[in-house]
């Protein structure tokens, strides 16, 4: 499973090396928990399935390894996928004395919804030899990660390699990696891009004199009501909810109930966020203010 929610963070009391080999043990613990070290910024990235899920682990290193840390607050893991079809050329040519470098692809991109990402080769007529077209597709599936909105990663696209062309002595395996960067690239940026977020599935059972405020509490937080039921003396609340929203949930939770509430959450899926949202996190991204 893909993870949600990161946070970033910095070694108060011990060394990089002394955090590194501590979250490498928590790590091992945890498949569903990954670290990402910046050394030239002296600082980790840890990324998990939620806030608490990371809060969890960050209690572990502070009880059982000693280890404090500064934590910035966490961030949602968006992703980015295209609405329509469309097709680009990518052309990658340099020529610097001696012998230069060739690459020029031409691709389609088109929505692949649930499948991921997928490559086809159709070319004929060996306008590309075969051994560049592994390398195209490399460079094709690298320039996905990075995104084209907000540098998430873009999912759910099929790729068609369909044309293009080479140097009988410039061309080489990079060069033609580079093209499908491009060629990529620029078709995602025609193809109407757009964010996705994670949504989660969130089920509440509280008192019922206190179902009119987690209610409120939750369309506040962008949540749709699924539906309720009775358990027991309590409501049983199941709603739809953006995970950039319940950060901070189970503490407004307790004190909207005097701690008579419980809530379990879980991943449901991702959907294409709101035009307002996606503004928002793309001028952050692009560290520019927001009109409200």
């Amino acid at each position: 499973m893909s993870h949600l929610v990161s946070m970033t963070l910095r070694p108060l009391n011990a060394s990089m090396d002394d955090l590194r080999r501590a979250l490498d043990i928590l790590a091992t613990d945890d498949s569903t928990f990954s670290v990402l070290f910046d050394a030239a910024r002296a600082q980790v990235t840890i990324h998990g399935q939620g806030e608490l899920h990371l809060e969890t682990l960050l209690d572990r290193l502070g009880r059982e390894h000693k280890i404090l840390v500064e934590v910035d607050p966490p961030q949602v893991q968006y992703r980015e996928t295209i609405r329509k079809n469309s097709e680009a050329e990518g052309k990658f040519i340099r020529q610097s004395g001696g012998r230069g470098q060739y690459g020029h692809v031409k691709i389609r991109i088109e929505p692949n919804p649930g499948k991921g990402y997928e490559f086809e080769n159709d070319i004929t007529g060996g306008s590309i030899p075969k051994e560049f077209i592994k390398p195209v597709d490399a460079g094709i599936k690298e320039a996905l990660e990075g995104g084209v909105l907000a540098g998430y990663e873009m999912v759910d696209v099929k790729a068609i390699l369909y044309d293009g062309s080479y140097h009988e002595v410039d061309s080489n395996e990079m060069a033609f990696k580079i093209a499908g960067s491009m060629a990529v690239k620029e078709a995602a940026r025609k193809a109407s891009p757009v964010l996705l977020e994670p949504v989660m599935s969130v089920e509440v059972v509280v008192p019922e004199e206190f179902m009119g405020t987690i209610i409120g509490d939750l369309n506040s937080r962008r949540g749709r009501i699924e539906g309720m039921e009775h358990r027991a003396g309590s409501q049983v609340i199941r709603a739809m909810v953006p995970l950039s929203d319940m950060f901070g949930y189970a503490t407004q939770m307790r004190s909207n109930t005097q701690g008579r509430a419980t809530f379990s959450m879980h991943f449901a899926r991702y959907e294409e966020a709101p035009r307002s949202v996606s503004e928002e996190i793309i001028a952050r991204v692009q560290g520019k203010a927001v009109n409200k």
